[in-house]
């Protein structure tokens, strides 16, 4: 099971007695903190007291492979200067936890000892300056230990960090390359390797050629059995599906025994397929590996990722891309879908297994899932390579049920509005330079986008009620100039 290290700020100046109770709070609140929150281990660490003791912590944390983030609470006063080696060592999302082991202050019996004990108010500022003064990226959380939105907002770090843990070890397969002429697709795949740890290489198709190949009449009768359990078959092209089924059980053996997280494939590099994977990416998705159409391995690595994240949350999150507009004034929609990939994760309804001529590729008529899509509100994200950094766009959207019914539309759809109105939303996104692919989430927040920006320390552009555009121009001025400078 992960882990995330509880480390406790304090000195030698209160003596033995007080350093006893510094840690029998600290693991009091750790304990407390493990009973609430699911899927980790909060694991009281040490009370650091000098330099040596902080530099052990923070690289035990650093060194240790289970370890996805470090909460820091200072009990007492705990002098910074001691904390610079230890926070120059620590490689892990990082959580100053401004609490007490006290809720309410005990107004007759309160004295010099009881003040001396619990600092957190004092000694938090005198840390906290020291990890502004080094520019350590964290969160802050500020609150009793046992208040359920104080709960609430660690779990969603947690999940954050998880994430973050995550991409520092996600694999991702190019089945091609990227689609000729593209460029919002397209990025520094070393510079992404550094940054976030994605270890991106090609792919020959005839890999997944060899392994489509090699599938055997029970493995395709298994996963046959599979697809008429959960969906409706509306097809008489069953040799279609089959053709599906063997793709997707050739990816789930390539993406297991390469230890993959995440893959691209492109219409134009598809030699010994006889159909473009359409139901195989979509079941491949609704398992959480991330996927990136026309080689965006950008998207396909945020797709994994904010899966990920988003685990345990109710909620849909997947690949999409923007397609097509619905103007009507004052009723304005975005209809997402794709030439076939959208996961069922997103469907409302029971799905139904369709074959339908794809005008593009020059292949067979694919097989895919057809449903409508859910509601909500959700996020819109892109990450594209702005030459001398990477930038996250996030738009908050609201996923709306699709107004009418479109029966000669051969794929799975959602539709969205955007904020804060579209005119302003579109328009933001486009000065932005936002992508044409995303990754759409009802499980994730603006806030939770915002705090893998800033823990991996991306530049980040949201989009939201409170945008405008002439302040938005001035931000994104802004930034370049920021970008130039460092």
């Amino acid at each position: 099971m992960k882990k995330v290290y509880f480390i406790t700020g304090s000195q030698d100046l209160y003596g033995e007695e007080v350093l006893l109770q510094v840690a029998e709070d600290s693991k009091v609140i750790a304990k407390y903190l493990n009973e609430k929150i699911d899927g980790v281990e909060i694991e009281y660490c040490s009370t650091v007291r000098d330099e040596a003791s902080c530099v052990e912590a923070c690289a035990k944390a650093t060194n240790d492979k289970d370890c996805i983030a470090v909460i820091t609470w200072m009990h007492t006063f705990s002098p910074a200067k001691m904390w610079i080696k230890g926070l120059q060592f620590l490689k892990k999302p990082l959580l100053h936890f401004h609490t007490q082991a006290n809720e309410k202050l005990p107004y007759d019996s309160i004295d010099m000892d009881f003040m001396n004990l619990n600092q957190t108010a004092h000694g938090g500022r005198e840390y906290a300056f020291m990890c502004t003064r080094l520019g350590v990226k964290r969160e802050v959380i500020v609150g009793y230990y046992q208040h359920e939105d104080v709960i609430e907002k660690i779990k969603k770090f947690i999940d954050v960090a998880r994430a973050v843990d995550f991409s520092k070890n996600l694999k991702v397969a190019m089945f091609g390359s990227n689609m000729r002429e593209v460029s919002v697709t397209d990025g520094d795949r070393v510079e992404s390797q550094i940054k976030y740890g994605w270890n991106v290489n090609y792919y020959g198709i005839g890999d997944l050629v060899a392994l489509v190949n090699a599938v055997t009449d029970e493995e395709l009768d298994a996963k046959m059995a599979e697809y008429n359990q959960l969906y409706v078959m509306n097809t008489d092209n069953i040799d279609s599906v089959k053709e599906q089924a063997k793709y997707e059980i050739a990816l789930d053996k390539f993406m297991t025994e390469g230890g993959f997280g995440a893959y691209t494939d492109t219409f134009q590099d598809l030699h010994g397929l006889r159909q473009l994977p359409g139901l195989a990416t979509q079941r491949m998705m609704g398992k959480g590996y991330g996927f990136g159409a026309e080689g965006d391995y950008k998207t396909s690595a945020l797709g994994a990722i904010f899966w990920e994240m988003a685990k345990g949350r109710e909620g849909s999150t997947g690949f999409m891309e923007d397609y097509t507009y619905d103007f009507t004034k004052g009723e304005e929609v975005v209809l997402g879908a794709h030439m076939l990939e959208v996961s069922p994760d997103f469907a409302s309804t029971q799905p139904k297994i369709e074959v339908h001529h794809l005008g593009i590729g020059g292949k067979e008529p694919p097989a895919r899932l057809v449903f409508d899509g859910v509601d909500g509100e959700g996020v819109a994200v892109c990450m594209v390579d702005m030459g001398n950094r990477f930038r996250l766009i996030c738009a908050a959207i609201e996923l709306v049920k699709q107004p009418k019914e479109m029966p000669m539309l051969p794929v799975a759809r959602i539709m969205w509005k955007l904020k804060p109105d579209h005119a302003t939303g579109a328009a933001a996104w486009i000065y932005a330079g936002g992508a044409h692919h995303t990754v759409v989430s009802t499980a994730l927040t603006v806030e939770d986008i915002r705090l893998f920006a800033k823990l991996t320390d991306t530049e980040l552009v949201v989009i939201d009620d409170n945008t405008d555009l002439n302040k938005l121009q001035s931000e994104l001025d802004m930034l370049d100039i920021i970008a130039k400078l460092k």
